[in-house]
């Protein structure tokens, strides 16, 4: 079977760059873009970035109707690592690829959209976007792991020509008959779903940070009650989890954590953090400026971090992270 590599056309590289290049849409190695034949599939590998679409090979090739049977549970174990079409290519495919397949879409744009995520991790987030949606053909999908538990999901509020996934806990996904078509939709609903950003001076503390940290921008969420008090209950999204490890932490422990926060004073970060890192903690601090005060969160749970700690997957892209 060829690769039909037409299918990745500079306009789909472009509009995957672009939402890479969005720290509101993407951050890090987030996120996933694919195009499609009946045949063939192409999406962006594991732990890559969608920022680097137009300057490196972040895409894989995959034999569609192979990962089809993945997300049905037919052959495979949902990884879609054996319907890779070039052996020279030695990159895994997206832990998300099942969805991307057995959507019947050519062109599936999944981002970790603040916006989005501002309303996926709170209740009466979730009722405003209902309202804020309510002409477009969307629907809303429970927290679930990435990977078949996520497609499991996805597929079963997909029928009746649903282009729009809100994702609890996790993000956005928009698809499209189109790259054109995908992209409109996508910037459709971030204009929908936009919210204020609440203006916070912040100054860091005086004193020095922790021998080997810095102090963080994303300290202000120290001195806000609110804000503070949500990150110390838990973590809201997958990818914080597999960067910045559950909630965060307000002491040095055996899990040497990236980083710490100071009640009402800031965020330590360690000098030698990951950009991916970096990333997540500014993702939060980006997402808390959105957040009304009188909406409550709902974190994701012990279980369902333990569970994204323990995945081979995602410990495979911590390590290629590691290696930026």
């Amino acid at each position: 079977m060829t690769t039909e590599p037409h299918l990745v056309t500079s306009e789909f590289r472009a509009l995957s760059a672009a939402l890479g290049q969005n720290r509101l849409r993407v951050q890090g190695p987030g996120g996933n873009t694919s195009i499609k034949s009946d045949d063939v599939m192409w999406i962006k590998a594991s732990g890559t970035e969608l920022a680097h679409a137009e300057t490196q090979d972040i895409f894989v090739p995959v034999d569609r109707k192979s990962a089809i049977a993945e997300a049905r549970e037919e052959a495979g174990d949902g990884s879609c690592k054996t319907t890779v079409l070039d052996p020279a290519i030695t990159l895994r495919p997206s832990i998300e690829t099942t969805f991307h397949a057995a959507l019947e879409f050519k062109v599936v744009l999944h981002t970790h959209s603040i916006s989005t995520l501002t309303h996926a991790i709170s209740p009466q987030g979730l009722e405003a976007a209902k309202t804020k949606l309510a002409d477009l053909p969307f629907a809303i999908v429970p927290y679930a792991k990435p990977g078949l538990p996520l497609t499991k999901e996805i597929l079963a509020r997909a029928n009746g020509g649903v282009r729009v996934f809100i994702l609890q806990n996790h993000g956005l996904i928009c698809c499209g008959n189109s790259v054109g078509e995908a992209g409109n939709l996508i910037e459709e609903v971030e204009t929908r779903l936009s919210m204020p950003v609440r203006v916070s001076v912040y100054r860091p503390p005086t004193t020095p940070a922790p021998e080997g940290f810095a102090w963080h921008d994303a300290g202000w969420i120290a001195k806000d009650t609110h804000a503070q008090d949500l990150v110390l209950n838990g973590t809201y999204y997958p990818d914080h989890v597999v960067f910045l490890g559950p909630a965060l932490p307000v002491a040095t422990h055996a899990g040497n954590p990236p980083a710490i926060l100071h009640k009402d004073q800031g965020i330590a970060l360690k000098t030698d953090a990951t950009a991916s890192q970096k990333a997540m903690l500014q993702c939060i601090s980006d997402l808390l400026m959105r957040l009304p005060h009188d909406w409550s969160a709902t974190p994701i749970g012990d279980a369902a971090e333990a569970a994204l700690l323990d995945w081979d997957a995602e410990k495979y892209r911590q390590a290629l992270a590691a290696r930026g």
